[in-house]
């Protein structure tokens, strides 16, 4: 499974590496990292058809995680790909605006890695 993570925080992802090391070493997951929605979006043009999520952060300088989730929406309709929103501010606009738009999922920081390695299971590849 082929996962992108945008959040603008440098330490996320040795954070995530780290959680799912024994994932990354057996090849059941690869991570893919961008620290700005606009990189995101870089990337999904050049291989949106391998990734089957995508993990944003909702505040990031730039194009926030609601624009670029509006964006993935709008671009990857098929086949479209998992989207869960991340929020250090679990506050019910955000999670209102994240639905209204097409998040698949909302979960707060800090993350629960054992929930979200739950979620991941019930993912279709």
């Amino acid at each position: 499974m082929k996962i992108l993570v945008v959040d603008d925080e440098v330490d996320v992802q040795p954070l995530f590496m780290q959680r799912f090391r024994k994932e990354i070493k057996s090849g059941e997951i690869v991570f893919n990292f961008a620290l700005s929605g606009e990189e995101a979006m870089t990337y999904l043009e050049k291989n949106h058809s391998e990734v089957i999520l995508i993990l944003s952060d909702i505040n990031m300088p730039g194009m926030s995680g609601l624009e670029l989730l509006k964006n993935i929406r709008h671009t990857y309709e098929k086949p479209p790909p998992v989207v869960m929103m991340i929020t250090a501010y679990g506050d019910d606009e955000n999670y209102r605006q994240s639905m209204e738009l097409g998040a698949d999922d909302f979960l707060t920081k800090p993350l629960d890695f054992h929930n979200l390695k739950e979620k991941l299971k019930h993912i279709e590849q």
